[in-house]
């Protein structure tokens, strides 16, 4: 690697830097990057970002997240009826995290624990909002979708607060 601020990294920092990166704990290698190096000399976090990412690429991963595999139905429709409890609902929530929005599928249950995270439903990083390929959620689209149908399977309501879409605080769907 090419870089002016790794090159100064002694080589335990470097080697902290690459465990963290491996098992992609993206923030912490870059708080862990920004940390090691002096005080009155540390770059932005544009160029940290940049050097971490280019870790990333020379270690063989990949820095930007890959939208999840589509959902099989019939698999979900056997992990649900393999949960403790008679299932009651089924739900999609929006939820985020530092790559972007995602949408979490939920079951839940009259049993012990009540809800159960079924699938993440993620197709793509935030960077789709500055080059304009969204809306419309695509990750949306395919919670409803499918927590529609596995509602109407089980003949549960299916609920999603999905606040982008038009008029929409929260549907409720009962088979």
């Amino acid at each position: 690697m090419d870089s002016p601020i790794w090159d100064t990294l002694p080589a335990t920092e470097r080697s902290a830097v690459d465990a963290l990166i491996q098992r992609d704990h993206r923030i912490a290698a870059v708080a862990r990057l920004r940390e090691a190096l002096p005080a009155g000399s540390r770059p932005g976090l544009h160029e940290i970002l940049a050097v971490v990412a280019e870790r990333y690429r020379e270690l063989g991963l990949r820095f930007e997240r890959y939208p999840t595999a589509p959902l099989d139905p019939a698999r979900l429709a056997e992990e649900i009826a393999a949960l403790p409890g008679r299932t009651i609902a089924i739900e999609a929530l929006w939820d985020g995290d530092t790559d972007g929005w995602f949408v979490e599928l939920v079951v839940l249950t009259d049993g012990t624990p009540a809800e159960h995270r079924l699938a993440t439903i993620r197709h793509g990083s935030d960077m789709r909002l500055f080059n304009g390929t969204v809306p419309p959620w695509p990750e949306a689209q395919e919670a409803e979708t499918v927590g529609r149908a596995l509602a109407e399977r089980f003949e549960v309501p299916f609920r999603f607060a999905d606040p982008l879409r038009a008029g929409s605080v929260c549907r409720e769907v009962n088979p």
